[in-house]
């Protein structure tokens, strides 16, 4: 259920609602927009009265959550989420950001050299794997917790804020000083346990869309990170997999203006992974964009040939500075901006 506060509601009437709600059986969220609290109850399995709370005072209105996502649903917070780092950097409001680096870390020069090209590029964030993913099992890894080091070394020198995937529970502690955003890989959307254990933190988190997910698999994904109070959650589509096989996966940038629409919380988009061919990422970031994405998250390598993972799919730095420079024609025309 959820119970849209007046605007001027006194604390100590929000404080009656969320006391009541309680009493209820509910579990209790609360948002605050510019102009009115948003207080969600969650997790009662029998009937209720509605008309009891919209009665109470401070009330402006109570109803029913119909969307089995409860507080990923645009109504929990209809301003939109946005994610405040302490930097200065944000995501999901006026500013367009963007995450790039290498798909995995693989040396401290190539990384420092990437970092400031990132960086002069206009970059907000600085992605690398140092924990990797990979299909068959004699593929590179990652070089693990060096790697997270050197990252977070290269994030100081340069200022940029430090995204990296985490794949399992036991490497949360590990990442903790080191990042300043979780990524949840598209093979873990589902990884219930790992986002259950994402939700106790208080750092945010970029779920990645699963390859076969439905907009609504995604967004029940989220649910489970916000149900334990990690409000600072980012959604990322990453393509998906159809018949075509001219591209990696087929990039779905419908589901960025579906997203918007159904849910509050910021949307990237990885044109990278979305189609897996470096001649086609710019124009696909390009559409991301003019489609509504909060920010991008992109593979840049010194040397992408040399690259030991996702060589075909990395840009060259000049071609992330071009795509910049495009793209910051485009921002205006929304309403947006982009460094």
């Amino acid at each position: 259920m959820i119970v849209a506060m007046q605007e001027g509601a006194t604390a100590a009437q929000i404080e009656h609602v969320v006391e009541r709600l309680v009493e209820d059986g509910f579990k209790v969220h609360r948002t605050t927009g510019t102009t009115q609290t948003i207080v969600a109850g969650v997790g009662r399995p029998d009937a209720f009265d509605v008309k009891e709370y919209e009665v109470l005072d401070g009330v402006s209105e109570a109803y029913r959550i119909s969307s089995p996502y409860k507080l990923a649903g645009r109504s929990f917070a209809p301003d939109g989420t946005v994610i405040r780092y302490a930097n200065g950097v944000t995501v999901g409001g006026e500013e367009i950001v963007v995450m790039a680096g290498p798909c995995a870390v693989e040396s401290r020069d190539q990384l420092f050299t990437v970092a400031a090209q990132v960086k002069a590029a206009g970059g907000q964030f600085l992605r690398g794997g140092a924990f990797k993913p990979r299909s068959s099992p004699y593929s590179f890894q990652g070089m693990g917790l060096d790697g997270l080091k050197l990252m977070r070394e290269a994030g100081d020198a340069t200022g940029l804020l430090i995204i990296s995937e985490v794949m399992e529970i036991s490497q949360i502690e590990m990442m903790l000083p080191y990042v300043d955003t979780f990524q949840v890989g598209a093979r873990n959307m589902q990884n219930f346990n790992l986002l259950r254990e994402l939700g106790h933190i208080r750092k945010p988190v970029l779920l990645k869309r699963g390859p076969a997910a439905s907009v609504e698999e995604l967004l029940l994904s989220s649910e489970y990170i916000l149900s334990g109070g990690n409000y600072d959650v980012m959604l990322c589509e990453r393509g998906i997999r159809t018949f075509e096989t001219y591209t990696r996966n087929t990039m779905d940038i419908s589901a960025i203006p579906v997203v918007k629409k159904l849910s509050h919380l910021p949307m990237i988009a990885d044109p990278s992974h979305g189609c897996g061919r470096r001649d086609l990422v710019p124009a696909m970031a390009r559409a991301s964009v003019a489609a509504g994405a909060d920010g991008l998250i992109i593979e840049v390598h010194p040397n992408p040939e040399k690259a030991v993972s996702d060589g075909a799919q990395t840009l060259y730095p000049e071609q992330l500075e071009k795509l910049m420079t495009e793209m910051r024609a485009i921002a205006p025309a929304l309403g947006r901006r982009l460094r």
